[in-house]
């Protein structure tokens, strides 16, 4: 027996990265998953492919209604699907801001508020949203993005006091510098990636980027009946860079 048998969980930006980890995680522990990204073409045999864009308010109701058809119900929302900014406050001009705030943060209002209907329908229902470490440690050249993930953060605890009551759990996981596609193609454009890499490295206290299992990890942990009394709080897997002050 899993610790997600007979649960059904949607996963937005499932199809790559962080998302692809979680998704492959909740399958192995026994839920049945719907992965919902711009994108699903090639996904791994047992997941569902719902084509979306979160920042479209349409497209993700629909969306959400077809993976609750497919999947009969709802248990699990994983809220992953995210975009990432560079540059200072001043380096980004406005419609930049409101691209990243609309896909990183009303995305997940979006999503969330399409799939409330069918987690009241569940007996175990949680919601695990995707912080940052940008939500809680200062970071150069990240404000927009930092700002986005700090409007999770405060939103994660928010909606945790809303629906506590109708006994629907929500928390968040802020991971560290992950070692992602994402940060590959970041990683990429710099005139040295090597040096990039060993940059991004060493700032992590444990010395090595996160990895998108140990992220996965926590999420289910959140998710799972074993978290029935966590809610509104949040998990650090950053190798204790919110945390530590080390002293080298």
């Amino acid at each position: 027996m899993g610790e997600f048998d007979g649960r059904k969980a949607l996963v937005t930006g499932g199809a790559s990265g962080i998302g692809a980890a979680i998704a492959a995680r909740l399958t192995a522990g026994g839920a049945t998953v719907a992965v919902l990204d711009v994108n699903v073409d090639g996904l791994p045999e047992g997941l569902v492919g719902v084509r979306a864009d979160v920042t479209d308010d349409a497209s993700v109701r629909a969306a959400v209604a077809s993976a609750v058809d497919q999947l009969g119900g709802l248990d699990l929302v994983i809220n992953n699907a995210g975009i990432g900014a560079q540059g200072g406050v001043e380096d980004n001009d406005d419609a930049e801001w409101h691209r990243v705030l609309d896909v990183n943060v009303v995305g997940m209002v979006r999503v969330t508020r399409a799939a409330l209907p069918a987690l009241r329908q569940s007996d175990a229902a949680a919601i695990v949203n995707t912080s940052s470490i940008a939500a809680t440690a200062g970071l150069p050249q990240r404000a927009l993005y930092s700002a986005s993930k700090g409007a999770v953060l405060s939103l994660t605890q928010a909606m945790a006091a809303d629906l506590i009551d109708e006994h629907i759990r929500v928390n968040a996981v802020n991971p560290g510098t992950a070692d992602t596609p994402w940060v590959g193609r970041l990683l990429d454009k710099a005139p040295d990636p090597a040096a990039e890499r060993a940059a991004l490295e060493a700032r992590q206290p444990h010395g090595r980027l996160v990895a998108a299992d140990e992220v996965a990890q926590a999420v289910c942990y959140l998710a799972s009946p074993a978290a029935g009394s966590t809610t509104g709080t949040s998990i650090a897997v950053d190798g204790g860079m919110q945390g530590l002050r080390l002293r080298r």
